[in-house]
């Protein structure tokens, strides 16, 4: 018995493109091909994607998920020991902080003192007020929602356009990208994804790895979000998550 890559994507809950990477790099090789060179899936490849996605779960790096399933001689308790040490120490932190991104991005719900005709010329018809009570009361008290809230107050009119036209511009390049068929592992989409984590950062807060992986789940997890980035091109939001994870994996291995 043998499934399509398409089959093993849908059994798995993941991409196409996360199977065609793992191929690329070496940690999920398909057991056969058919004659036209389609892959094509055993049940022992499905047995060790799982185990892939495990330690994957858990926060392993892809070249620390290869060695513990290739190297005979590694002790899969010791990796997941100090695995759950780490996760540990920063679990609370993380938590706090993957919560307060939300909305945070253009900071539209945060210290905007801006008049009503200025919200306009900036933001148009987007109320950038529209999830401010929502943000304030549940991150209200984060390290990161008191960042932004500190330099967002300080921003003029012209600070919030000059930042919302380098968003924008982002944000085309990026579905020009997604349109012309690039890999999310791709130089150029993980070039991107790197950009956009340095938006964050120069602009609200900074933004560790971890935490931008918490945004590219939050991208495709929350609906309000998907739709915001798959307006902007179908698929958009697929893509930028599977690039912030291969970029945060990159940087990690670096």
């Amino acid at each position: 018995m043998s499934y399509s890559v398409g089959q093993v994507a849908g059994f798995a809950g993941i991409t196409v493109r996360t199977l065609h990477h793992y191929d690329e790099i070496g940690l999920l090789a398909p057991g056969g091909r058919t004659h036209a060179g389609h892959r094509r899936y055993t049940d022992a490849d499905l047995d060790r994607l799982q185990q892939i996605l495990f330690y994957r779960e858990l926060g392993f790096p892809l070249d620390e998920v290869a060695v513990l399933l290739d190297d005979p001689d590694a002790d899969p308790r010791a990796h997941l020991r100090r695995r759950h040490a780490v996760l540990t120490a920063r679990i609370e932190k993380l938590r706090r902080m993957a919560a307060a991104v939300e909305h945070a991005m253009e900071a539209r719900t945060m210290g905007i003192d801006l008049t009503p005709r200025e919200r306009f010329e900036v933001f148009g018809d987007q109320d950038p007020e529209q999830y401010a009570e929502e943000t304030e009361r549940r991150w209200g008290g984060t390290e990161a929602y008191a960042e932004s809230q500190r330099r967002a107050a300080g921003y003029t009119k012209e600070d919030w356009q000059r930042i919302k036209a380098e968003a924008d511009a982002w944000g085309e390049r990026y579905a020009a990208l997604v349109a012309a068929g690039e890999r999310p592992a791709g130089e150029a989409a993980m070039d991107l994804a790197e950009e956009h984590r340095r938006h964050i950062g120069r602009h609200y807060f900074e933004v560790p790895y971890e935490m931008h992986r918490c945004f590219a789940e939050m991208y495709v997890c929350d609906e309000r979000f998907k739709a915001f980035y798959d307006s902007l091109r179908p698929g958009f939001a697929e893509h930028l998550h599977d690039a912030i994870l291969a970029n945060a994996d990159r940087h990690a291995t670096a």
